[in-house]
């Protein structure tokens, strides 16, 4: 079960957990305060471990001891920070759903979640430990997920020129970042220069790996994944490296590159084509219908209200007049029912059935939903192309996730420049201070 604990733990106990970090112990020691919170050296401890659980073997590829426990560090205060915020402006995860999520992990691993919490156990791992990393690490997500819905947008004409630019290529990249604080002083710019210098001379060199220099080295969050961003496409690639990713050979490295968030160097490991959208049709049908609620719980007088409208229909009355005149559909009333053009499912799966099993011009037989009890004349049918639609839906997505990833990076720069930051771990020069 060593992949269950490689590939879960590296998102969940790695970030560790504020509620852990309350329940101080008297031998054990602190590692960092932040703002009221602390975070405990056990807690780094076993993050810090599950890390160098993941590079069994592959140790060289990891930076000293006290970098890469520095850089865990670093992770714990960042959620510690999101938790404390989440709880601030009511973001909540409820005990349901944390129960929901382990047995969706466990069923994933093909496990009871009995079998999950007995793995656990085998692996040292303490199932309220589990549980409270897993809460920390939902709130980090809904936390996003709030900030996404205020904070990004994506224009039409943004949608445009990005589904003008598409070139039919994927890419896979990777990237170092030597970070750069806002209002960096020209001392601090030069530092990061030199930095950053220096790992390109290294990798131009060849006396590392890529992605070796990014665990030892880049400041990114995704530092202790070799810095890999996984598969992009050109719109998704920031501006500054997307006018020469084209002409880059698989392995190549450009930059350095100044940005917003420091320096950058990013490596194209990997190029593959994008298969072109298949045409995506739907049928679409337009009908027009008599809506009869059964107010009051009385279904049975709602029933017989419908016949009576079917039966008048049946007899010669025209479907638009009895609809202006008897329908409970105050949004399609005035129209004589119209519901203009929809997709089976749109109005639910009643509704859907009884329009798909007409031919056009023919009145349906009264039927019951959710809403109550209907008559409806389909009018017409016809396949529509969606593949437009679905391909703007997909850059919208795409282009939202790119914004995202900036902006919430600035935001947790902000967030933990902001913070009240003392780290009591390692050497004394570790020590932060006030917005360490």
């Amino acid at each position: 079960m060593k992949t269950f604990t490689a590939s879960f733990l590296a998102v969940a106990l790695l970030f560790g957990t504020a509620a852990h970090a309350q329940q101080v112990q008297p031998l054990d020691r602190i590692a960092a305060v932040v703002d009221e919170d602390v975070i405990l050296q056990s807690e780094l401890d076993l993050a810090l471990n599950n890390v160098l659980a993941q590079y069994v073997g592959r140790e060289d590829q990891l930076p000293p001891r006290e970098i890469l426990q520095r850089q865990v560090l670093e992770r714990l205060i960042l959620v510690h920070l999101q938790s404390a915020q989440a709880n601030q402006t009511g973001v909540r995860v409820s005990d349901e759903e944390i129960d929901t999520a382990i047995s969706n992990i466990a069923a994933q691993n093909k496990l009871s979640p009995d079998q999950m919490r007995q793995q656990l156990a085998n692996d040292g791992i303490s199932y309220d430990d589990f549980r409270r990393s897993l809460r920390d690490e939902l709130l980090s997500q809904r936390l996003r997920q709030r900030f996404a819905q205020t904070r990004i947008s994506v224009s039409e004409a943004e949608v445009e020129a990005a589904l003008a630019s598409q070139d039919g290529e994927q890419y896979h990249l990777a990237h170092i970042l030597v970070a750069l604080p806002d209002g960096a002083t020209p001392e601090q710019i030069a530092t990061g220069q030199q930095k950053v210098d220096g790992i390109k001379a290294l990798l131009d060199k060849g006396e590392m790996a890529f992605s070796a220099a990014a665990v030892r080295y880049s400041d990114s969050p995704n530092a202790l994944e070799g810095g890999d961003l996984g598969w992009r496409s050109l719109d998704e690639i920031p501006a500054a490296f997307a006018s020469t990713i084209r002409g880059l050979q698989n392995g190549q490295v450009i930059g350095p590159i100044r940005g917003p968030s420091g320096f950058q160097l990013l490596q194209l490991v990997e190029t593959r084509a994008t298969d072109q959208a298949a045409a995506q049709s739907v049928t679409q049908f337009q009908a027009r219908h008599i809506l009869v609620r059964d107010e009051g719980g009385d279904d049975a007088k709602a029933k017989a209200r419908i016949d009576t409208l079917r039966a008048r229909i049946a007899g010669g009355a025209d479907f638009t007049e009895v609809a202006k005149e008897s329908s409970d559909d105050t949004f399609t009333k005035d129209k004589g029912g119209e519901l203009g053009w929809f997709t089976q499912d749109q109005f639910g799966p009643e509704f859907g059935a009884a329009v798909a099993g007409l031919q056009d011009g023919q009145v349906s037989a009264p039927f019951k939903t959710q809403a109550g009890w209907h008559i409806v004349q389909r009018e017409a049918s016809r396949q529509a192309n969606v593949t437009d639609d679905n391909r703007r839906a997909q850059m919208r997505e795409r282009i939202g996730q790119r914004k995202l990833e900036d902006e919430w990076n600035r935001y947790l720069r902000e967030m933990r420049g902001e913070a009240y930051v003392d780290i009591r771990t390692g050497t004394p020069a570790a020590a932060d201070g006030n917005g360490g």
